[in-house]
């Protein structure tokens, strides 16, 4: 197994740089913007311009005292009725996702990301096999959630957009599919994959996000996460699809 860590540079919102380095790294650091849910997409805009296909609507966490939050990778299957019309506010296939730290905790709460490529490249071979080759239910364990679509969202851990872009899932929704003649086979493999994972992301770098910071994630290539805290901690969210998601 690889611990393949991704520890992001620091750059100005404005910088130029700031895409060409999120492509090649799969995270970055923005700075220089008001520490309020409106520079979610400014910086949005500006990282990706015309390619900029689809904002979902920014939500904010606030936690006291949290515990950890463990390797993930942003995604969810939410539609909704909104005044007659079927809305997406959540896409299974958002490509990247914005994390404002808007609040620091007194203490803890340091992040962490991961090279989820790399990671799971390095698992052995029939986990490798198990991630390509075997249908999910990707958020079957949140059946009954509002919003969550009755259909089954049935994909794969491992699996490739129509231009060839590689996505690597990160979600503790996945269940076997209904009725799977193999569900103790894949809930022994999803088991192992959370063994690994959490193995990985003990020996992760942890790094520092100050107020108003914005970590931007390749979200098909990164997973993240953050330590316990204490006190009160609050960042704002955004996902978001992409011209190449």
């Amino acid at each position: 197994m690889t611990v393949a860590a991704i520890v992001p540079e620091r750059l100005a919102a404005a910088d130029p740089a700031a895409r060409r380095l999120l492509a090649q790294t799969g995270a970055v650091v923005l700075t220089g913007l008001p520490a309020h849910p409106d520079s979610l997409a400014v910086a949005a805009a500006t990282l990706f311009g015309t390619g900029l296909r689809e904002l979902y609507p920014h939500r904010t966490r606030r936690s006291v005292d949290g515990g950890a939050v463990g390797l993930h990778a942003d995604s969810f299957d939410i539609v909704v009725d909104l005044a007659g019309a079927e809305t997406r506010r959540r896409h299974p296939n958002e490509d990247h996702v914005l994390v404002m730290l808007a609040r620091q905790a007194p203490s803890g709460g340091e992040s962490f990301a991961l090279d989820a490529h790399a990671f799971t490249d390095s698992l052995p071979a029939d986990l490798r096999a198990f991630l390509r080759g075997v249908d999910l239910d990707l958020y079957g364990r949140w059946a009954g959630t509002r919003g969550l679509p009755a259909t089954p969202r049935v994909g794969r851990l491992v699996e490739y957009t129509r231009l060839g872009r590689r996505i690597t899932r990160r979600t503790d929704g996945a269940v076997p599919l209904h009725r799977d003649p193999h569900a103790a086979r894949t809930t022994t493999a999803l088991a192992r994959l959370d063994e690994e994972v959490t193995g990985a992301q003990a020996a992760l770098p942890r790094f520092v996000l100050g107020e108003g910071d914005i970590l931007v994630l390749d979200n098909y290539r990164s997973w993240h996460g953050r330590d316990p805290h204490s006190g009160e901690r609050v960042a704002h969210i955004q996902t978001l699809r992409t011209e190449n998601a």
